[in-house]
């Protein structure tokens, strides 16, 4: 596996006209060798266009996440061709690479000629070791040029951004983990006051807890939905009472926020939480069937 020199072939490549005029994703096919190196063609390749995204498949996440250094560098080049100027950003994804043409592309080989390193066939053997320290230096070079602009990079991963904080991906994967920490909280307590899991899970804004809130009501209501639906249903397998005791009961405390001491004294507050689904679990709890 060899990677090439990809500063090197992002600071020589220059759009090419022709045949790929008018389809953006042909287009940027086209000129995809001559930004990145026929050397990385082969581990990364463009795939479909999502929007104002271009989709490239890599060969493993590692070559994902050593690409991601480089975005602003072939973003930038690809919104040179007329079909790709609305371009503002890649996506990567982990899938199968087709084989690239063999041979070398004739200008390369031209330089290769020159430079007298071309061997017989147009073939460039290069070792993993020299592939991956070549790509290395093309990474730090980017790096350096972007921190000479002012730019700054993500304290968590250390990919490119415009200011000193979290990249989008870091930025939304913290927002997961504080959302799940909170919903897991309000599973196993979910009478606990917002001041309480805010103060319980670091970082977590009001606003981050009312969507997780929000998000957890919704999802318990569908499942005791989906229960009561298939509990008339012929062949279908009996319900995990227990479990739909559990959801009833905590949907109703969270929706409320009832002290949990005072919900068994006033059906009416259950019954006005679960609307018509105040039967379905009266008869789950008493162990009826339907």
């Amino acid at each position: 596996m060899s990677l090439g020199r990809l500063g090197d072939a992002l600071g020589e490549w220059r759009p090419a006209g022709g045949a790929a005029h008018g389809d953006p994703l042909a287009a940027i096919r086209a000129a995809w060798p001559g930004i990145v190196g026929p050397d990385v063609v082969r581990s990364a390749q463009p795939s479909a266009l999502a929007g104002n995204a271009l989709v490239v498949v890599t060969a493993s996440s590692a070559w994902s996440h050593q690409l991601a250094f480089l975005e602003p560098q072939i973003v930038r080049a690809l919104r040179e061709l007329p079909e790709a100027r609305t371009l503002e950003r890649l996506r990567f994804r982990v899938g199968a690479i087709r084989a690239p043409r063999r041979g070398t592309p004739p200008a390369r080989q031209r330089r290769l000629r020159a430079t007298g390193t071309a061997p017989a066939g147009g073939v460039v053997p290069q070792s993993a070791a020299a592939a991956l320290a070549s790509f290395r230096a093309a990474v730090e070079r980017a790096r350096a040029a972007h921190a000479a602009a002012g730019g700054a990079f993500c304290p968590s991963c250390g990919a490119f951004t415009d200011a000193e904080r979290p990249c989008v991906p870091c930025a939304d994967g913290a927002r997961s983990a504080r959302c799940a920490a909170a919903e897991r909280l309000l599973y196993e307590a979910p009478w606990l006051s917002s001041e309480a899991v805010l103060a319980l899970v670091p970082d977590l804004s009001a606003t981050e807890y009312d969507f997780c809130r929000r998000r957890l009501l919704r999802s318990w209501w569908d499942e005791l939905r989906l229960a009561e639906r298939r509990s008339g249903a012929r062949g279908a397998p009996p319900p995990d009472r227990g479990r739909l005791r559990r959801l009833a009961s905590s949907y109703v405390l969270l929706e409320t926020r009832i002290d949990p001491n005072l919900l068994e004294m006033d059906g009416a507050i259950r019954r006005n939480a679960l609307g018509d689904l105040f039967d379905f679990i009266r008869s789950i709890e008493h162990g009826e069937e339907n």
